[in-house]
């Protein structure tokens, strides 16, 4: 074994690191401090301090073709968009079938991580943990921090006046785990983001009423997409980003907003954001619309202040006899086991080389891996991620440092671009007009198709040599936990399609135009 590296949490990302550290030689040694792994994933009825907590009801916003680990599929009959449970069941099959329980250390609380005084010449660095009461120091010659971003929970308490005064019981969405408790109740919830909405919309069924107050407003889209296929396997293309990316801004804007009010007009059910072109991270919520057209859930403007008893908001109306008060408003970025000076959090916003590596420290040994956000999804991002970390420890890539101090990025990320550029510092990207010329058939499927997490093991090193045919039967995965009760056969989209329709009303105006002339 090579060098030792110190990998914090046995989520996702952790899992990942651990696997990326084997496949480069690397002794990587993983610090968690609950008695499992999964890390988000893995639900409890209570939140746990210094763990990610999620509510009962969750299911995943990504497609299970879409979120995998690039070399280990999903069984074909687990659904398309799974519920925690499943998810959980997929990542400890995972660990199991990679061998990776044996690196972790369960119940062990990293208390601090430091740089050693010889820090600018070796890179070294100083863990030291906590487990039974006991405390240990060890030294490891890299660090991947994986502990997640869902842990610290926000509650603005500054931004809204009279809240102190106010009677009635409030908590984070942290805390909040299923709905039985807020039968008959009238219930705020601050926040529009997947938290808020999805909270709101189970209350919506038991609570008396239930209030959604949103400063900005978000685009909210389903998981069912055009012809009832998964929305990302049909809207993370290659093909589809490189026309967003090339289209005239005027163009590409009406688009994107054409596509986001597909389904319902967001500005008749006050959800339509301030600037409606921002191409910020949508809200994934199948109910919401039928809810406010049934009157359950109401969406108000943002809370101006409070009452004993109610809200006033900015529109000067007023939420009256409240029970309960839910801030679904995110979390803070806080790694309590570091300095401040290694990883520097303003206004939120942890600022990262690539979203991964501190910018400002003279050795590149530190790595946090899975906390940028994009359209796609968490697991890939993280493999991938860990791979490149993974290399740069074990010297089979370098970092320019002219380029590491000279351009640092915050976590909000294009998904395929950022994939790519990953992709390419490992060597694993690939030559899409080489695959077209060598193997057009499956170039179709990879530039037109989804972008699925197995074109990133298509090449390179940790080449899997299941990718081609796994690209090629993503659909009949997708497709098969929906055949309960056969009527056909089964109906793949056409790739061409959509496209086709986008695009013949221009060509049918431009046609009878010249006809005209």
């Amino acid at each position: 074994m090579g060098k030792r590296v110190a990998i914090i949490g046995a989520g996702v990302s952790g899992l990942a690191s651990i696997r990326s550290c084997l496949e480069e030689g690397l002794e990587p040694t993983c610090f968690e401090r609950s008695d499992d792994i999964g890390g988000l994933w893995k639900f409890s009825d209570h939140a746990e301090e210094g763990r990610a907590s999620i509510y009962e009801s969750v299911f995943t916003n990504s497609s299970k073709e879409m979120m995998c680990f690039p070399d280990f599929p999903y069984p074909d009959d687990f659904p398309n968009f799974m519920h925690n449970s499943k998810i959980q069941e997929y990542i400890t099959a995972f660990a199991k079938e990679k061998n990776l329980l044996k690196y972790i250390q369960f119940k062990t609380f990293v208390s601090s991580v430091n740089k050693c005084p010889n820090f600018s010449i070796t890179g070294q660095w100083e863990v030291i943990t906590e487990k039974d009461g006991k405390k240990e120091s060890a030294i490891f010659d890299a660090v991947m921090v994986c502990s997640g971003h869902h842990v610290y929970p926000n509650i603005p308490k500054e931004s809204f006046p009279g809240l102190k005064h106010f009677k009635g019981k409030y908590l984070h969405s942290r805390d909040y785990k299923e709905p039985g408790v807020f039968k008959g109740k009238r219930v705020l919830v601050i926040g529009l983001g997947n938290s808020g909405c999805d909270i709101a919309t189970e209350l919506s069924h038991t609570a008396q009423q239930v209030i959604i107050s949103s400063r900005s407003g978000s685009w909210v889209m389903s998981r069912v997409w055009d012809d009832g296929y998964p929305w990302d396997m049909m809207v993370v293309t290659r093909f589809e980003t490189f026309l967003k990316n090339n289209l005239p801004t005027a163009i590409s804007d009406w688009w994107y907003m054409k596509q986001m009010n597909s389904r319902f007009k967001h500005e008749n059910y006050g959800l339509m954001p301030l600037n409606g072109t921002l191409r910020k991270e949508p809200v994934f919520n199948d109910d919401l619309p039928a809810r406010i057209l049934c009157g359950t859930v109401s969406i108000k403007p943002n809370v101006k202040e409070f009452t004993e008893t109610s809200a006033i908001f900015e529109d000067g109306t007023m939420f009256e006899a409240i029970d309960y008060v839910i801030f679904a408003t995110g979390y803070d970025y806080a790694y309590p086991f570091l300095d401040d000076s290694i990883i520097k959090s303003r206004n939120s916003e942890v600022t990262l080389f690539k979203g991964i590596f501190p910018p400002l420290l003279e050795k590149s040994t530190m790595a946090v891996i899975g906390l940028v956000q994009s359209l796609g999804a968490a697991i890939p991002t993280a493999d991938l991620q860990a791979r490149w970390a993974a290399q740069v420890n074990s010297l089979t890539s370098r970092l320019s440092q002219i380029s590491l101090f000279g351009n640092s990025e915050t976590i909000q990320m294009d998904y395929i671009a950022y994939m790519d550029e990953l992709a390419s510092f490992i060597g694993a990207k690939l030559n899409i007009p080489w695959l077209f010329l060598t193997d057009p058939k499956l170039a179709v499927e990879v530039f037109f198709g989804p972008c699925s997490p197995y074109q990133f093991r298509l090449v390179g090193p940790g080449k899997w040599p299941g990718a081609r045919n796994a690209i090629f039967t993503q659909w009949d995965r997708a497709l098969k936990p929906m055949k309960t009760r056969v009527v056909g056969s089964l109906q793949k989209p056409c790739l061409f399609c959509r496209w086709l329709k986008l695009f013949a009303i221009p060509l049918l105006l431009i046609a009878v135009f010249v006809v005209l002339l």
